[in-house]
């Protein structure tokens, strides 16, 4: 990666935030409730109160998935994201995947590889209740910086656009929908192509530490090698056995012949 492409993707992050920036200083939210971003495949509204961090990571991640005869494994260790509050509406985000080894299987023949991930850039601005509360909708502009090497990294630079939208329907049952347009890499590692998807869940509070969440997503990616649709079924749960630390599981299932017949992963989440 050039030293150009390096800080292109930085002065993108920089304008963004200051977009969003109010003019005038916020004060601090200490009271405010963590809301992490894992798991699961939507994204909260809710951004990170001024001042705080959160650290939250992937322990590990493992995709299947099967076309035809061939058999791809994918394991994820340590992917990890940095949301770092600003003020009281607008997060940064750090993402980097430091290890991920992938393991083909085609035709009697088994290639292995270990890689770093490529690395993301980012900024959440909460355009309404930032600390995720009855209707909460939030932008979230993003780069991808190709840092990493295939088959982990995509070999070059990517962009995309989230808006996460969350709505309380009772006080234990929210609802949240996620739409997000991609500027992805190409399959061969040169040049973009659009992508869009479409996150539709539930999550249910089961008690005060413990919530249960279902969501389907569908991925259209119109890649010049082949356009492709996906649909994806998710579980999840997380644990918040402290107001500064949660646990989690998950797990995601193919439905149909396009996507990876399944994910399994686990993390934690930590607030500083």
């Amino acid at each position: 990666m050039t030293f150009a492409l390096r800080n292109a993707g930085i002065r993108l992050a920089l304008v963004t935030a200051a977009l969003f920036v109010p003019a005038v200083a916020q004060a601090d939210d200490k009271d405010r409730d963590y809301c992490p971003a894992r798991p699961g495949l939507g994204t909260p509204a809710c951004t990170m109160a001024p001042g705080q961090v959160s650290v939250e990571t992937s322990l590990g991640d493992w995709t299947l998935d099967k076309q035809g005869g061939d058999r791809t494994d994918t394991v994820l260790i340590g992917d990890t994201s940095v949301r770092i509050g600003l003020t009281d509406t607008v997060e940064a985000q750090v993402g980097w995947t430091p290890l991920g080894i992938v393991r083909e299987r085609a035709g009697g023949v088994v290639d292995r590889a270990a890689r770093a991930g490529d690395a993301t850039l980012g900024i959440k601005a909460n355009l309404r209740n930032p600390d995720g509360s009855g209707l909460s909708v939030a932008v979230q502009p993003f780069v991808t910086l190709p840092v990493g090497r295939a088959p982990i990294g995509a070999g070059d630079w990517g962009a995309g656009l989230v808006v996460p939208v969350t709505y309380d329907l009772s006080k234990t049952v929210n609802l949240e929908v996620t739409p997000e347009v991609d500027a992805a890499v190409d399959q061969d590692g040169r040049g973009r192509h659009l992508a869009y998807s479409a996150v539709v869940g539930v999550g249910i509070a089961l008690n005060d530490a413990l919530t249960f969440t279902l969501e389907d997503q569908l991925v259209r990616d119109q890649d010049p090698s082949g356009s492709t649709t996906q649909d994806l079924a998710s579980a999840s749960l997380a644990w918040m056995p402290r107001k500064t630390l949660q646990l989690d599981v998950g797990a995601v299932a193919g439905l149909d012949r396009n996507a990876p017949d399944v994910e399994i992963y686990a993390g934690i989440a930590r607030r500083f």
